[in-house]
């Protein structure tokens, strides 16, 4: 019993870590963006991360060799469906929004996989996660009740086209996942490098060749290494541990880090209606993630639940 406690509270540890560490993400993209173009940051981050882990994949060598042509294309639409479209919609919203406006939005994401997992799932969702949806959305209404500023439509529209991405994502991971066909390690670097590729292949003829001072090489860097990497490393070894309903509620905390990081480094602030319309969605998102054999058996759904991860 002593040892699962200390186990879980490293697992804790390590989930209350990741978060702050994607939290940063939306600040640290911020802070180059106007020197870098978004799917250039974004393909940089990716593919590097994916050279990263590149090393700990060639280990697992035969394990590649007996991946099937199926697998490999669920593999490539993850890429796609994450890194390519969803990260590359979420770092381009950056160029109107703030960096929390738009974390917020992410964590919503939650929302659509509700929807998804019905459709294409046949996870049917309990009259808890429909309340869960309606408070969420009551603070969604909250957030923006002030109006928006010039730009921020276009920023909202074009990060709701990568939540589209993420839920497409968490439908293809859950269902790799639940089938157990690769292993954790290539079911995180395939997909980088596949989605780092392709946003590297558009975005340089779109934004043109990275021109890097000392701070952007230096942010891209940590966002590959830091952000990617090892995050995606405490994300799913905590995951041995708590629950994913668990790590999700943690998760949801992102907007909140992302706020004090924005203040801080980028002098973004929040109104109390604000920060009233996330505390909303905070419960709300909760409430959405608390599945029906959740409620039944403390169950642990893989690594690729809602895809909140692949965001930060």
């Amino acid at each position: 019993m002593k040892s699962y406690r200390s186990g879980r509270v490293v697992a804790i540890i390590e989930a209350l870590l990741a978060t702050f560490i994607w939290a940063s993400s939306f600040v640290f993209v911020k802070m180059i963006i106007t020197n870098i173009g978004p799917l250039t940051i974004a393909g940089l981050r990716y593919f590097l991360a994916f050279l990263v882990l590149l090393p700990f994949m060639i280990k697992k060598s035969q394990a590649i060799l007996d991946i099937s042509p199926k697998t490999w294309l669920t593999l490539a639409l993850l890429g796609l469906s994450a890194y390519a479209l969803g990260n590359g919609a979420l770092f381009w919203g950056l160029k109107y929004l703030p960096a929390t406006t738009t974390s917020f939005l992410m964590s919503v994401s939650p929302l659509i996989m509700v929807f998804a997992g019905a459709i294409f799932l046949n996870e049917v969702p309990s009259w808890l996660q429909l309340f869960g949806v309606l408070i969420s959305l009551s603070g969604n209404a909250v957030f923006f009740s002030s109006g928006l500023h010039p730009g921020e439509p276009r920023g909202i529209a074009i990060v709701a086209f990568g939540l589209l991405g993420f839920a497409a994502f968490g439908i293809l991971g859950r269902g790799l996942a639940r089938e157990k066909r690769t292993n954790t390690i290539l079911l995180t670097g395939i997909p980088l490098g596949i989605g780092g590729g392709i946003l590297l292949l558009f975005a340089i003829p779109f934004e043109g060749w990275p021109v890097f001072d000392q701070k952007a090489l230096l942010i891209i860097l940590w966002l590959a290494i830091i952000n990617t990497a090892i995050a995606y490393t405490l994300y799913n070894h905590a995951l041995k541990t708590i629950t994913a309903l668990e790590m999700n509620v943690f998760l949801n905390l992102s907007p909140l880090g992302t706020a004090a990081l924005a203040w801080l480094f980028l002098q973004e602030s929040l109104t109390l209606h604000q920060i009233l319309g996330i505390a909303i969605v905070i419960i709300g998102v909760s409430l959405v993630q608390i599945r029906p054999d959740t409620q039944k058996v403390n169950k642990q759904i893989p690594e690729t639940s809602p895809g909140k991860g692949a965001a930060g």
